[in-house]
């Protein structure tokens, strides 16, 4: 096998390629939050998607995936009432997630991350079977991406990692959402050394998707 092929070969549990596996980096927290990434099926395939990289952090996570006609989801068993059901959305329309919407309940949260495209997203969030009631929440502004692989759709525009970064942030504390973003620097700056490209600089011809869609 070639030096080639062999720096093509991806790490099964980061994503990354070989040669850039971050695994030795990633940190576990085992929170009282619980993360549900729900993937488009389309989006799961893309090695560019970050969502996945947040369950391998997040013991408390689970990937549901959306999409599939002979496998349609439902998310009706997420709704418990000794927690509450959080649906973070991509539209401005919805509250903003800070103390004050938290303070308001304080039972432990399931926070529920559609992961697709920008329409994918939108309609996910309305659509999803069993969380048609569901709470819908936005992230507060903040510091622009630092996500450089795949084109920004919306100028405010957050990957999904970064998303979920900055609502852990806000729901379990900034000690999470920091180790959570120091991991995701190092996988972007591995990436993007790869491409030969600089740091920092987005990339042109890149696919769009859920990565963009968790504007500010």
């Amino acid at each position: 096998m070639g030096s080639r092929s062999k720096r093509a070969e991806r790490c099964q549990n980061c994503r990354m390629h070989l040669h850039l596996c971050i695994c030795d980096l990633i940190p576990i927290y085992d929170l009282a939050t619980r993360l549900v990434l729900v993937m488009h099926h389309r989006e799961f395939t893309k090695t560019t998607a970050t969502g996945p990289l947040a369950l391998r952090v997040l013991k408390n996570s689970e990937l549901r995936i959306h999409g599939h006609l002979e496998q349609p989801l439902d998310c009706s068993d997420l709704i418990h009432p000794e927690r509450r059901t959080l649906l973070l959305y991509p539209g401005e329309e919805v509250p903003v997630l800070d103390q004050k919407l938290l303070d308001k309940d304080p039972r432990p949260i399931t926070l529920v991350v559609p992961d697709g495209n920008w329409r994918q997203a939108s309609r996910m969030g309305r659509r999803l079977p069993g969380l048609e009631n569901v709470e819908m929440v936005r992230l507060p502004a903040g510091p622009p991406s630092e996500w450089g692989i795949r084109r920004e759709h919306h100028e405010d525009g957050l990957a999904t990692f970064e998303a979920i970064a900055r609502a852990m942030g806000i729901i379990e504390g900034p000690v999470v959402q920091k180790g959570m973003e120091e991991l995701f620097r190092q996988m972007v700056h591995r990436t993007l050394v790869a491409k030969g490209a600089t740091p920092g600089i987005n990339l042109p011809g890149e696919g769009r998707g859920i990565d963009e869609v968790y504007h500010q």
